[in-house]
């Protein structure tokens, strides 16, 4: 028959002023709503692909818009943003049912960066396009041949989808920054 046996553990040492900061635990950043894996960033993803989506949609199915530049572009930019925004959107669905954020430095990065580069571009777009609107309807007089509601629209629409966009980045930056 056997004896179960109690094996003495030494005390840690007690504490000094000296090594407490050395020895204090590091704490990390609570996650914010709004960061990559939080309810709040998948409403703001939502929010980025539905207003980049009206966009893509109201400024593409005008016939005017292969002849702009800028709307072309404020299209392309539109684009890219919904591919990025549901993309994120669906990550942060799955991080959501699994209950896990995302802790990996490489993927905040990666979302920083993407978010960065979409919204500056959609930015871009947007300014662009409302310079042509402005353009169209302000010094040539000439809204009554063109869509210029449709531009004003889609335009808007792309300023309301950098505005989503802006806190995601800034979000995930200080994520990023806080590790």
């Amino acid at each position: 028959m056997s004896h179960p046996a109690v094996h003495p553990v030494e005390a840690p040492p007690p504490l000094t002023t000296e090594n407490a900061a050395v020895a204090a635990p590091r704490v990390r950043m609570k996650d914010l709503q709004g960061m990559a894996g939080t309810p709040g960033g998948l409403v703001l993803r939502l929010f980025q692909s539905f207003f980049a989506i009206g966009a893509f949609l109201v400024m593409s199915t005008t016939s005017d818009f292969p002849s702009v530049t800028a709307f072309r572009f404020l299209v392309a930019a539109s684009g890219l943003q919904i591919l990025w925004s549901l993309s994120l959107a669906m990550l942060d669905i799955y991080a959501i049912l699994v209950k896990r954020n995302f802790c990996n430095c490489r993927a905040v990065s990666l979302f920083a960066a993407g978010d960065v580069i979409t919204s500056t571009l959609i930015f871009s777009a947007a300014c662009a396009s409302a310079g042509i609107t402005v353009l169209i309807g302000n010094d040539l007089q000439s809204c009554s041949k063109n869509h210029c509601a449709q531009f004003e629209t889609s335009t808007g629409m792309a300023f309301m989808t950098w505005f989503a966009a802006l806190p995601s980045f800034l979000l995930n930056f200080w994520s990023l920054a806080s590790r």
